[in-house]
Parts: C-alpha cells; structure tokens; sequence
C-alpha cells in the first residue's frame, strides 16, 4: 500500500508532519505537497506553465518533495508516475480548520482528495475543527489518530470509485469525542465584506474580508457534529448532477426543433 500525504497549507506546515506521522505503519509514505500555502485555492489543475519538483525533508527529516504547483497538482505528478511506485491512496491534511458544507469547493485539502476519486483511487481529507483564534502550535495529534483509524478502515473495506471521505474532527481530546457520525454536508454561512483601500500612489485595491463563517446546525449535517463534539465523515461524490432538476427542465422551450 502506497499513500500519498498532501496538503494545501505548504510543505511546511505542522498538519502535515503530523499526518505523515500518523499513518506510519500503514503503508509506504510518500510526502508531495505545495511549497506555500494555497489554502482556499479550490481545483486547480496548472495546464499552462511548467512545474517544479525538488527533494526536500519534513521537520523530523522523513524525505518529501515540494512543487510549485497547486495540491491537486501534487496528487496528478504522483498518479502520473513522478514517485517511483504506483499510489494507491491519497490522503490530505491535516488542515487546522474544518473544511465543511460549500467550504468543500473552496478548498485545497478536499480537492486534492478529489484529485484522488478522478483518478479512481480512495482518497481522504482531513482537517481539524480548531477554535477561531486559537495560539499556535495546534495540538494535532488526536485529528491523527482518527485520521489513521479511518484510513485503516479504508484500506480494509475500500471506497466506491469516484467517492472520497472528508473528515473533520472537534478539537477534543480523542476521550473527549462523543463518537462519530456519517453526516451530509451542512449550509455554510460566509459573513464576507468588500474592502476597499489605496496604495501610496492613491490607486484602489480590494480585499475580500468579513467575520469567519458560521454554519446552520441542523442534525445530520457537518455542521452540527462537530458543534456537538463528533468526529463527522462525509462522503463526497464527483457528480453534482443534480438529478431531479432534468426532467423539469426538460420540459423547458428554448425554440429549437428537435432533431429527425
């Protein structure tokens, strides 16, 4: 079993350390992730530059490589044979905060498991409900420990081609948790502004800033285990069709004939 480890906060950061460390043991662990932080950089696919690929090492020295191209990036030069065996998983994180409800299409640490599901292999995403604000260094530790059992559980069991799990887990201690619940993804609530400031020379630039987001807690969703202390799974599908929407459109006149 060969695992990719990812991420898209940079080869440098703690998360990953920390999950490369805990799915020792579990297979062959292979490190690829960006050279800086590309969080919130959705899917990206880089089709029109070339990419970099240079050996480097994680703070406790286990052997990695870093590009500069994106985390789903990482997961296509892995799958395409850039390491020298075939992977047969891939697993992103650990993110310091929860990746839930429409934060999924946003996000680096979900999309680079998506990398995984086109590329028909399982893959997983893990992130860590750490309270907003919280001081530096996060305590990862227990995220890693779920995040191994449910990797574990992967390997056993297998996933569907073209599903992948996102993970998110309380920042609880591991006997702390109130269990685990298979949820469906929640309703995000994004409090974003527009700010708008002048450089020195009086020319306008914009942020897009605001308050962090919020989520509505209805049960069974993402949202709501972790507000109650579970450990949420998702499982997540490519296909965003949404089904029940074709045959009343359907039924829609856009004035041109149908073909005989």
């Amino acid at each position: 079993m060969h695992i990719l480890v990812t991420n898209d906060d940079g080869i440098g950061a703690p998360g990953l350390l920390a999950l490369a460390q805990a799915l020792e043991g579990l297979g062959e662990i292979s490190v690829l992730a960006p050279d800086h932080n590309w969080s919130a950089s959705g899917h990206v696919k880089t089709m029109h530059r070339p990419l970099r690929v240079w050996d480097t090492q994680l703070q406790n020295g286990l052997p990695a490589h870093a590009t500069d191209g994106a985390p789903s990036d990482c997961v296509a030069l892995a799958v395409l044979g850039l390491l020298h065996d075939p992977i047969d998983f891939v697993v992103s994180g650990i993110n310091p905060h929860a990746n839930i409800g429409h934060d999924v299409t946003y996000s680096g640490t979900v999309t680079a498991a998506m990398e995984a599901a086109i590329a028909g292999l399982p893959g997983v995403a893990v992130s860590v409900d750490s309270p907003e604000g919280h001081p530096e260094p996060l305590d990862f530790g227990p995220t890693g420990q779920v995040a191994r059992a449910l990797v574990r559980e992967v390997i056993k069991r297998g996933l569907p081609k073209g599903v992948l799990l996102n993970l998110n887990v309380p920042y609880l201690a591991v006997e702390e948790m109130h269990g685990v619940r298979i949820t469906r993804q929640g309703l995000r609530i994004y409090r974003d502004a527009l700010v708008r400031r002048e450089d020195p020379r009086q020319r306008p630039y914009f942020w897009i800033g605001g308050e962090a987001p919020t989520g509505i807690p209805a049960e069974g969703t993402d949202f709501w285990a972790l507000r109650n202390g579970f450990v949420s799974i998702t499982p997540l599908q490519l296909d965003l069709t949404a089904t029940d929407q074709i045959d009343p459109l359907a039924g829609w006149d856009l004035g041109i004939p149908a073909s005989h």
